[in-house]
C-alpha cells in the first residue's frame, strides 16, 4: 500500500493522451489474437488522497469495459485471457484554479493467459499506471468539469490502450500472438535461402 500512495504523490500532477481517440479507426497490428476472458477486479483498490469515492464494482466494470471496447475489435483464431486489478487510484476533486488543478489516477496489474499453450505470458503482473488525459487545459482540472463516472471512464480507456502498447511491444519482441518472436522469425526464414545460394 505504502508504494501504492508514493505512486500518487510522485505523479499526481503529470498526464497522458486520450486512449479512446483511436477507436473509430482500424486496430493496430496485435497477430493472430482473440480476447475470450476478460476478467477485472478491484479488492485491494487503494484510494489516493483528495479523491472521489467510488466503489470497488464500479472500478472494476469500468476497466472492463473500455478492455472489450478496444480489443473486442480483434477477430483472430487464438485464444487469450486478460486479468486485471485496480491497486489504486484517485478522481481529482476540484482543486483551487491557478494553484492547484489535481488530476487523477489509476494504477492497474495485468496478466495474460495464453489459452492454447495453458500457460501465463506475465509470470509477474505487469503494472501499468495511467493519468487522465489532458484535455481541460493547464488550470482548471478534470474535478471541476467531469463526474466520478467520466473521469473513470477516460482513466480506463487510457489503460486499456496502454494495455494494447504492451502487447504490441512483447509481439514484436517476442512474438506472443505470432508463434515466435520476430528475430527467429527471421533467421529461420533465412535458412532455406542461404541453401540455395550453396
Amino acid at each position: 500500500m505504502g508504494r501504492i500512495l508514493a505512486a500518487f504523490v510522485a505523479v499526481a500532477m503529470l498526464a497522458a493522451c486520450n486512449g479512446a481517440r483511436d477507436l473509430d479507426e482500424a486496430p493496430v497490428a496485435l497477430g493472430d489474437f482473440n480476447l475470450v476472458h476478460n476478467v477485472a477486479v478491484a479488492p485491494k483498490a487503494v484510494k489516493g488522497p483528495l479523491s472521489r469515492e467510488v466503489s470497488k464494482e464500479v472500478l472494476a466494470k469500468a476497466l472492463a469495459d473500455a478492455t472489450e471496447e478496444r480489443f473486442g475489435r480483434y477477430e483472430g483464431t487464438r485464444n487469450y485471457h486478460f486479468g486485471m486489478s485496480v491497486e489504486g487510484y484517485v478522481l481529482a476533486q476540484p482543486g483551487i484554479p491557478l494553484v492547484l488543478a489535481p488530476k487523477s489516477i489509476l494504477i492497474i496489474n495485468f496478466t495474460l493467459w495464453d489459452d492454447a499453450k495453458n500457460e501465463k505470458l506475465t509470470p509477474e503482473p505487469h503494472q501499468i499506471t495511467v493519468f487522465e488525459s489532458f484535455d481541460q487545459g493547464p488550470v482548471v482540472g478534470s474535478g471541476y468539469t467531469k463526474s466520478a463516472e467520466e473521469q473513470l471512464k477516460n482513466l480506463s480507456q487510457n489503460a486499456a490502450k496502454q494495455i494494447e502498447n504492451f502487447l504490441v511491444k512483447k509481439n514484436s519482441e517476442e512474438g506472443w500472438f505470432n508463434g515466435a518472436p520476430a528475430a527467429e522469425q527471421l533467421e529461420e526464414s533465412a535458412v532455406p535461402a542461404a541453401e540455395v545460394t550453396q
